[in-house]
């Protein structure tokens, strides 16, 4: 991206947030004492002229007393192309949670002006994320702990990154990637990161307490009190009922919700940055089957097949996955079919890339697609961004789908008259609700997915992240208290492929990250 583009973009957005902060500066008396006009771009890049553009931005918005800085990897090259050596933005440093920081302190001296280079790790890693598939991120308390303390007994800074883990609700978790674009590894919903502070706030563990012993060491001031881990509640099973398949919320013949073209197009130029894209097309029957190929996919596809002239209604049948990470190609079966071949594919945005040289991650797919090496030319292609629910129009087939009769809709449309089994692997949506009695019984839960596939929760319309128990390691989602209210609270799940047969979720009062296979070890960056 050249300087003109990078700027247009980070002058749109600060344009927007820097007012914002302005109140909240300490000379304002609030408390922002520093602002971060980049990081780790030392990484990526070697742009002068950008970092000077950003620090006028940044002056011209925030004005001439907040302290601006930058961070950058611990070694010379990085600190080269990433810092403005001086005064005028001070340069900060992040290592490995284990290496010797004098050393790399020591280099970051060179970068800022004499006498003002106080010893900063902007990013001490308390743990570590975690990819689906992977066994969750553990790190040990007390070598964490003592990395902490080679730091400050040096009068050093750290800032604590994670001190307090989090969640990926909706659509936010990002991804990381290995030797390659390809190489794609999507994180968790869960952000716990094994922080001292877990997800759900909780602090009685010993890495909190072996944190607390060392900050009290070289304190001036006494700590505050450890405030006790919030409660948590279980509100019993939820059972569930189908209320539609989600390929019954499309008009196929008579959308206005739709986008074609001759070859596919990616996600974003549908107007879509999150959720899924349905691209529909239909090729000639043949015998033997045919080979399905998608050189260029972000990032998982299901892939379904009908014939429109079958009686039953030409129900979509699955024929298998796609995955970016795989590269796979796949195998369509043989169909007697006295038309051509409707076939469907449903790809899903996992989380953008947001390390690395592959961070310019469009998504869905970003090539041809081919059968038997020809192109398939004809393409429609169907948004499903799945915001929160009560943030999308007036009118939504996924709402309708979730809490109203939904069979009254699909009644009127033959062609949807069709009694499906319960370990389908057609997508579909699924509602129950469990009450809550008291409002002093509005506490934090879990909801544990271990007997389910893959997918989306919404609790109260809030998209609280995907599950994918299959391949592990995460099994519950965190529920916060606020989601949660008096009276009757609503879940309604979008299960990709495999509901429990018995259609029913747990809520639970403890998270779990023992799912799946889980056996890769661990992927640092």
């Amino acid at each position: 991206m050249s300087m003109s583009m990078k700027a247009f973009v980070v002058e749109r957005w600060w344009g927007n947030l820097l007012p914002k902060l302005v109140p909240l500066l300490y000379d304002n008396g609030g408390p922002i004492i520093m602002v971060q006009i980049e990081n780790e771009f030392g990484s990526y890049g070697d742009d002068k002229a950008y970092l000077h553009h950003l620090v006028t931005l940044a002056r011209d918005r925030l004005g001439h007393d907040v302290i601006l800085y930058t961070t950058d990897g611990g070694v010379r090259e990085n600190l080269e192309k990433g810092s403005i050596r001086g005064d005028a933005v001070f340069s900060a440093v992040d290592f490995s949670t284990g290496d010797d920081p004098w050393p790399i302190f020591k280099l970051q001296k060179e970068f800022n002006a004499p006498g003002k280079s106080p010893p900063l790790s902007a990013e001490f890693y308390t743990g570590w994320l975690t990819h689906w598939g992977e066994k969750i991120a553990m790190t040990d308390a007390d070598s964490t702990a003592a990395a902490l303390e080679k730091i400050l007994r040096k009068n050093g800074s750290a800032v604590l990154y994670m001190a307090h883990g989090g969640t990926n609700f909706g659509f936010y978790s990002g991804a990381n990637t290995g030797v390659d674009e390809a190489d794609y590894k999507p994180d968790l919903t869960s952000y716990d990161y094994d922080a001292p502070i877990r997800e759900s706030g909780d602090v009685d563990n010993s890495k909190f307490n072996a944190i607390r012993r060392v900050i009290a060491r070289y304190s001036s001031v006494p700590l505050p009190s450890v405030p006790s881990n919030n409660e948590k509640a279980r509100y019993g099973p939820i059972h569930l009922q189908r209320k539609a398949f989600l390929f019954d919320t499309f008009d196929f013949t008579n959308s206005t919700n739709v986008f074609e073209s001759e070859t596919p197009m990616p996600m974003e130029y549908v107007g879509q940055l999150f959720g899924f894209v349905l691209y529909i097309t239909e090729y000639r029957a043949k015998r033997g089957g045919r080979i399905l190929f998608i050189p260029k996919l972000h990032d998982r596809a299901q892939v379904f097949i009908s014939c429109p002239s079958e009686e039953n209604g030409a129900r979509p049948t699955y024929v298998g996955t796609i995955e970016r990470w795989l590269n796979n190609k796949l195998s369509l079966p043989g169909v007697k079919c006295h038309s051509n071949i409707n076939l469907f594919i449903l790809v899903e945005n996992m989380g953008r890339v947001n390390y690395g040289a592959y961070m310019f991650d469009r998504k869905g797919i970003l090539s041809s697609v081919y059968l038997d090496e020809e192109k398939v030319k004809g393409w429609k292609m169907f948004p499903i961004p799945l915001h929160n629910l009560n943030e999308m129009s007036t009118y939504n087939p996924i709402t309708q789908a979730s809490y109203s009769a939904f069979s009254e809709i699909i009644s009127s449309r033959k062609k949807f008259i069709y009694k499906h089994e319960n370990t389908s692997k057609e997508p579909a949506f699924y509602s129950g609700h469990f009450s809550i009695d008291k409002s002093n019984q509005v506490m934090d839960t879990f909801i544990s997915l271990s007997n389910w596939g893959k997918g989306i929760v919404f609790v109260n319309d809030f998209n609280i992240g995907r599950y994918w128990p299959l391949r592990g390691p995460q099994c519950n989602l965190y529920v916060p208290a606020p989601i949660l209210k008096q009276g009757d609270n609503f879940l309604v799940i979008l299960e990709l492929e495999s509901p429990d047969p018995e259609l029913v979720v747990h809520t639970v009062n403890e998270p779990d990250f023992t799912c799946g296979s889980s056996g890769k070890s661990l992927h640092q960056l």
